[in-house]
């Protein structure tokens, strides 16, 4: 892991070098919606991890997002039920990477 200090993102400009920064990486794995949004608008590749019933903007009973082309939604299938969640990811990161 690499820490990205202290000034990353700082300022008024927030979220440039977050864009940066992805612009620069194979795939993006995130909980957090506001680094999915970002990396969908950006077109990189993301995986994004959701509880069983998340934010309506990430829908229902669906792996893809009509408004990121490049991104794979994981969801719980049961509620707090992570470890399913990994395993799956861990599945499509050898898949992706053709591993």
């Amino acid at each position: 892991m690499i820490l990205l200090g202290e000034d990353f993102d700082a300022g008024t400009d927030a979220f440039i070098d977050t864009a940066a920064v992805m612009q620069n990486l194979d795939l993006i794995i995130t909980c957090d919606t506001s680094i999915a949004h970002l990396a969908g608008a950006l077109g990189q590749p993301v995986f994004v991890l959701l509880k069983q019933v998340p934010d309506w903007r990430w829908l229902l009973d669906r792996e893809d997002s009509p408004w990121y082309p490049t991104m794979r939604l994981f969801r719980q299938k049961h509620r707090g039920d992570w470890a399913e969640v990994f395993d799956r990811v861990a599945q499509a990161l050898q898949n992706f990477f053709n591993l």
